[in-house]
């Protein structure tokens, strides 16, 4: 099985493949799918890094995660709350 990163990186190319596929033939639901397939890989990697990230700072900080969830939380119940 692959990891995360390494399977993110095999869409990517797998997608990347495609939608040169698709500009050779001139096809461009292949380009389309492939463009699509190679986007969604980025946008996953992206996120991993982030929540890779955001997690490394609130082992480092609770105390500052703790307060940021906080500040989140009472702004989504004012926004959510209001009428």
């Amino acid at each position: 099985m692959l990891s995360g990163k390494a399977k993110g990186k095999a869409e990517e190319f797998a997608g990347l493949a495609e939608e040169a596929y698709g500009e050779a033939t001139d096809a461009p639901d292949h380009r389309l799918r492939g463009a699509t397939r190679r986007y969604a890989a980025q946008a996953s990697d992206t996120a991993r890094e982030v929540t890779n990230n955001v997690r490394g700072q609130v082992s480092d900080n609770p105390l500052s995660g703790l307060a940021i969830a906080a500040g989140v939380g009472i702004i989504f119940g004012y926004l959510l709350g209001r009428k």
